[in-house]
This record gives C-alpha cells, structure tokens and sequence, in this order.
C-alpha cells in the first residue's frame, strides 16, 4: 500500500505530522507532497525536522495569489505527481486549496481520498475555507470525522455513514506530542526569552489575522478598546504582517504600541508559539485551529469572531465566542480572572476531539479498507436498484446494524427526541426516529 499526504500550510503540516509518524512507523509506504502554499522560512525543511518528520518528497512552490491561480496550479502540480507515484489513497487536511486541489485532482484520477478533518461546516459560504471542505467531501472516500457533531452534518448532506470514521482531532495528538519536542528544546525566539515567560503571570496571548476584523476599522477599534482595558494582564501579541500593516493604515498601531501591557512581537515558530499558548491563562483568537488547541491545553478562550466551525469547543465549555464587542470581550475576561469556579470550569471543558490517539485510529481504518479492497475506485458492474427514503419511529429493540440488515437498508440520521445521534452499528434505536433509504 501507497499513502501520499497533501500538505500545504503550517497548520496541515502540524495536524498531519502525528498520522506522518504514525504510517511511518508501521512501515507504511508514503509520499509527502507539499505544494508550498505557505513559502516562509518556517515552511522549509528545517520545519519538518523539527517536527521529527520526514521532509517532502514533492515541492510544487506555487506561492502565493489569487485563489483560482493558485489552486490551478496546484492541480497541474498534483496531477503529474500521483500519475507517477500511483498512491492507493491520497490523504488531504482540513480546508486549504491544497485540500481542494488535491480532493479534485485525486477524484479525477480514481484516486480514493481520505479527508482529515472532514465535516466541519461554519455555514458561511462567504468564506473560502467553506467552499473547499465541502468540495473535498463530496471527492473523498473516506472521512476522519474529529466528533460526532461533524458526522451528524456529513449525514444531513446524504454522505453514507459507512465511510465515516470518528477518530477524534489529531490537533489532540499533535499538540501532546509536540509540546514535549518544544520543552526538550526551550524558547529560540529572543523576544520570549526576553519576556521571561516562565516567570510572568495571568499571561493573555492574542492572535488577530482574518481580514473580517483587521479590515474593519471599527471591529479592530473595539477590540483595541477592550485591549486597553485589561491592564491586568500581560497580552502577548505576536503580529501578522498583514495585520500590522492594516493597523498603521488606520493609524492604530502606535496607540497599540504604546500600551505597557501589551508586547507586540513577531510572528512566532510553532514550537515557541506552542509553549506560549500553554503557559497563558487567557487566548483571545480569531484562529480557528487555535479554538482546538486552547481546549486541548486547557486554557480558557475567547473567540473574535459571530460563528465557528468548531461549535464543539464552545458547547463543551472551553471557548466563548465574543466578535468584536468590547463589552462581551471585557465581561468574559474579568470573569476569567476573577471567578475562579468560572475558569475553572473552562478549563477542565472535556475534550471534544479525543485522547491524542487519533492518528492511530486513522491509519487503523486505512490499513482496514485496503485489506477489504474497498480503496478501489471502479465503475459500477451492477444495474443501479431503486430505494425508498422513510422515516420511522422504531417501537422494537433494536440495534442500528439489526434494523439495516432486517430491511435491506441505510439509516442516515437518528433522533433520540432530544438530539441527533451518530448511528453506530451497536447503538439501540428503540423509541427513536430514524431516517433510511430502504433498497428493493
């Protein structure tokens, strides 16, 4: 068996890094194609070995540009590549045009695709990370669900939930693992070291990039306002160029600047950002991978931004979205740092995106569906049968597996009269209504 990984941003590559372990470990056979979406220095071999990760075997460098530009090149790229290597599935992570690339690619090609990551929705279409993880999974074959509420939208689409596989977040995995590789080489960056992090307390570390906030010169001001504050806190903002560039446009960055509490750094390696966010007592964030990670680490976050594509963390406990309002951003913070049964409850949030062993889970399911041939992307030899869709309440003791096999049939959706439920094959169904195409 052949595995090749797609990767082409900094977070693909960190979430990737712990299932790239894991095939190799096994002894797997695996390529590792990099498109160079993200092109820094951080970006570069060094990067991957500071992971203890192989580095790419495929650099196709296509830099930055318009999404369609971009994208087509990757494609172009991408195709040339697993025409030659002829992987058994190609593995894509999350939502990037890296995933849409290599999703539409791979799926033209026969290729059966695994999508890491897959059923997240934000239900905004606005946004481009919308657009492609819908398109990669209507391509894939195989879908790492992180939670049950992500299956639950993947069923509500029509998707068969024979291919999906609950494995929890490997953002779980990567951050366990990756904190001990960070400790065993301490802070490189200067501007930490000169911080004496280790020695500094009610740590706020804030992230700010998305054009939804930077771009708009009253959100910004807002958050700004609520920045001035928390005087309290020592808020630690290491800065997107784009961002600071944005910020002296609107002629806000010195006023930012100028604030005591407030150390404004340069953007940071991953291995450093990664004890920071641990060592903090509060993450104000407009980052969507940072909303898994803060939950993963247990510390409290506030989330700068009106909807989330990972809705979990927040009904766990953990994360609390606040947009830009200065007054839901300031009366959530102090309640964090002066209620301790408050913070305390965020957190000790349980963990929505499993125990870290979700790279293991995955490539267990892999390994299964080759054993089974089911990674084999044929045309159809049998004339298509017709189906019914019904829904029914179910009176009989029942499990899910006992209904299908007794109707010749695919249940989609369960509701238990409280919630959606994810259809496991052992889950009994008695007194619940199920929705299922019923074969002739």
């Amino acid at each position: 068996m052949k595995i090749a990984t797609i990767l082409g941003t900094r977070p693909e590559i960190i979430k990737m890094a712990p299932i790239i372990d894991e095939i190799s470990k096994r002894g797997i056979d695996q390529i590792i194609l990099h498109t160079g979406q993200h092109y820094d220095e951080e970006m570069s071999d060094n990067f991957f070995r500071d992971l203890e990760i192989p580095a790419p075997d495929y650099n196709i460098h296509v830099g930055s540009g318009t999404h369609g530009r971009q994208t087509g090149l990757m494609m172009q790229g991408i195709e040339e590549i697993l025409l030659d290597e002829k992987p058994d599935i190609v593995l894509v992570q999350g939502d990037t045009n890296a995933v849409l690339a290599g999703a539409i690619v791979a799926s033209k090609l026969h290729i059966a695709i695994g999508h890491v990551e897959a059923g997240l929705r934000s239900f905004d279409m606005t946004m481009p990370e919308e657009v492609n993880r819908r398109v990669a999974d209507v391509c894939s074959a195989m879908y790492f669900v992180p939670t049950e509420e992500s299956a639950i939208n993947l069923l509500a689409e029509g998707f068969s939930r024979k291919n999906l596989i609950i494995t929890g977040n490997t953002v779980v995995d990567a951050c366990f693992r990756h904190l001990e590789i960070a400790k065993k080489k301490g802070f490189e960056e200067e501007s930490l070291a000169e911080l004496d992090i280790d020695n500094m307390d009610n740590i706020l570390t804030l992230t700010m990039h998305r054009a939804e906030n930077v771009d708009d010169k009253q959100r910004v001001t807002n958050i700004i306002g609520a920045l001035k504050e928390l005087s309290d806190m020592n808020i630690i903002f290491p800065i997107h160029p784009r961002t600071k560039n944005t910020l002296q446009n609107f002629g806000l960055f010195d006023e930012l600047n100028d604030l005591e509490h407030v150390h404004i750094i340069k953007p940071l390696g991953y291995l450093d950002f990664l004890q920071l966010t641990s060592a903090s007592t509060l993450i104000l964030t407009d980052s969507g991978g940072l909303q898994e990670e803060a939950i993963t680490l247990d510390v409290p976050a506030l989330t700068l931004r009106y909807n989330t594509e990972r809705p979990e963390t927040v009904t766990a406990g953990g994360n609390i979205l606040v947009g830009s309002d200065k007054n839901a951003i300031l009366e959530n913070a102090f309640k964090i740092l002066n209620d301790n049964e408050f913070a305390d409850k965020m957190r000790n949030a349980p963990n929505p995106y499993g125990m870290g062993d979700s790279a293991k889970l995955t490539v267990d399911a892999i390994e299964d569906y080759y054993a089974k041939g089911l990674l084999d992307i044929s045309a159809p030899e049998d004339i298509m049968g017709s189906f019914t869709r019904k829904m029914a309440m179910v009176t009989e003791d029942i499990t899910v597996n006992e209904f299908e096999d007794s109707k010749n049939a695919l249940i989609h959706l369960v509701f238990d009269g409280d919630k959606m439920r994810f259809p496991n094959d052992d889950l009994n169904i008695k007194g619940m209504c199920v929705s299922y195409d019923e074969r002739e």
